[in-house]
């Protein structure tokens, strides 16, 4: 499955990535993006000067690597969460 690298798609995920109890925060700075957990938050820092396929790049495999409690899912987001699972990565 190939995704739309489009800001919708970086709305779902941000939603998503809510949905799952991160908090997705933008920062400048010289890194990477990641997540990590900050005093009990799970918090994903994506670096604000990356481009928009890098963005959703990502935050997929983030959502890949991360092994969500479903029940905290609407339908549409669990759908969304299982293409992602599907989803290779180039």
């Amino acid at each position: 499955m190939s995704l739309p690298l489009t800001n919708h798609t970086l709305e779902k995920l941000e939603a998503l990535l809510l949905a799952m109890g991160f908090k997705v925060r933008y920062e400048k700075g010289n890194f990477k993006t990641g997540s990590c957990l900050l005093e009990h938050n799970m918090v994903i820092v994506v670096n604000k000067f990356s481009n928009l396929e890098g963005k959703i790049m990502a935050l997929i495999t983030l959502v890949k690597q991360t092994n969500a409690d479903e029940n905290l899912l609407d339908e549409k987001q669990r759908q969304f969460f299982h293409s992602l699972q599907q989803t290779e990565l180039f």
